[in-house]
């Protein structure tokens, strides 16, 4: 399989770069994500000072889809060598629920196939653990869209990316993750048959499995939003009306996964005037899981026809 490593094209957030705080947040695209990262920032060098020589911004802040109730802000957090697990743990610990989730990597792993790196130390939800995925979406999004927050200006840093390995991860991940999602959210009485029927859940299934599409169609990256245009490009009219409410729903920044949040969504349906496009979360999710199916379907037929042979 061919791959290349290429010059970043990450955009710069800090001008000049320096080692420091102050200063560096000028251009990010949210006041929630300047203090996120300050405040990071600032715990990671009274723990360990010159141990993060690089910080970038990828996912919902780097592609300009970030939403302050309901995204996070993902990062990959750049070391001369693997940082001891210790320190992390309580720079993590000490940040707290702040939405800050990324991955720690070398800047020899930034070089290689990520596919060859096996687990590196993640945050993920205020902890730290070592089972976090580095994979081909990470490095593109990174190297095409990241956010620069401390480290190389943009064309400094070398980023492996290779958009065949992209692809066919893409390709996986429809039956690894989202097929196998669409079956657990079938079953009615199960945590993600429950979720599916709120607002949190029309936006992660439409959107999740229009992005990889995309990505098969385009070879590119995309966020929440842009994979929801994308869908009503390309897909028939008999889904926009699901799609124009997952996009409702990212837009408004209220669906979160939790009960509250679902309990209160409710109000769409059943309000007067009515919010949502459906008359009822029951037929809602019908269409969910109908138009997912239907992506992951033509998805990989995609990737039939464009990569694997060529």
């Amino acid at each position: 399989m061919r791959h290349s490593l290429v010059h970043s094209r990450i955009r710069d957030c800090d001008e000049p770069t320096t080692p420091g705080v102050a200063g560096w947040a000028a251009m990010t695209p949210h006041p929630k994500i300047e203090a996120i990262v300050e405040t990071y920032l600032s715990l990671a060098d009274a723990e360990a000072p010159g141990l993060v020589e690089g910080l970038y911004l990828e996912g919902s802040a780097a592609l300009g889809d970030y939403r302050p109730g309901a995204s996070d802000v993902d990062f990959v957090a750049v070391t001369a060598a693997d940082p001891p697990a210790g320190v992390l743990e309580r720079i993590h610990a000490r940040l707290g629920a702040h939405p800050f989730e990324g991955v720690y990597v070398t800047w020899e792993d930034l070089r290689r196939d990520p596919a060859e790196l096996g687990e590196r130390p993640q945050a993920h939800e205020g902890r730290l653990n070592r089972r976090g995925e580095v994979n081909p979406v990470t490095w593109h999004t990174l190297s095409n869209h990241g956010l620069t927050c401390r480290g190389p200006k943009p064309g400094e840093a070398e980023i492996w990316n290779d958009p065949a390995a992209l692809a066919a991860w893409t390709n996986g991940n429809l039956d690894r993750y989202w097929r196998r999602l669409v079956t657990r959210a079938s079953l009615p009485a199960s945590p993600w048959g429950l979720l599916s029927l709120g607002g949190y859940g029309t936006v992660w299934f439409v959107t999740g499995v229009a992005r990889l599409h995309y990505t098969l169609a385009t070879g590119e990256i995309t966020s929440k939003t842009g994979a929801g245009r994308h869908a009503l490009e390309v897909f028939p009219e008999r889904w926009h009306r699901v799609v124009n409410e997952a996009l409702r729903l990212r837009e408004e920044d209220t669906a979160l996964p939790t009960l509250a949040s679902a309990l209160s969504g409710l109000g769409d349906h059943f309000g007067t005037p009515r919010r949502s496009l459906y008359g009822s979360p029951f037929e809602r999710k019908g269409d969910v899981l109908g138009f997912a199916d239907q992506v992951i379907t033509a998805a990989h037929e995609l990737y039939e026809e464009r990569w694997r042979r060529g």
